[in-house]
């Protein structure tokens, strides 16, 4: 709303639908840090360095030179250096065009009775 209107004009039912939307909406609130700092790959481990303030279980992105998107999680965290284990594979990964974006955020997966029975990998797929 801006300081100009009216109060019948920021009560518009369709204004307040809008509204609440973008409430619902899962907007990236926080910055997200991009690193290029891979100091090492090992198997599905990748090593980074310079990380502040990696976290452990935190959700990264990968985004390697080609434009290919792959996710992984923290697992290990020595002061700012973080191992991550890459859920796809760590093939084609370069340390100079792979951009590495810690996300802030852990691992979730809904649930639900239709999942009963069924096995999921690590990453909930």
């Amino acid at each position: 709303t801006t300081p100009t209107m009216s109060h019948e004009e920021r009560f518009v039912p369709e204004r307040q639908k809008l509204d609440q939307l973008g409430v619902v909406k899962d907007y990236a609130v926080h910055p997200r840090l991009d690193y290029r700092t891979i100091s090492g790959v090992n198997g599905p481990l990748v090593i980074l360095d310079n990380v502040k303030l990696p976290k452990f279980a935190e959700i990264v992105n990968l985004r390697l030179g080609d434009g290919t998107e792959r996710s992984g999680q923290v697992l290990e965290v020595a002061g700012s250096r973080a191992v991550v284990q890459v859920f796809e594979g760590t093939s084609g990964i370069d340390n100079r065009k792979t951009h590495c974006e810690f996300t802030g955020d852990v691992l979730k997966m809904g649930v639900s009775e239709e999942m009963l029975g069924r096995s999921f990998n690590g990453s909930g797929k």
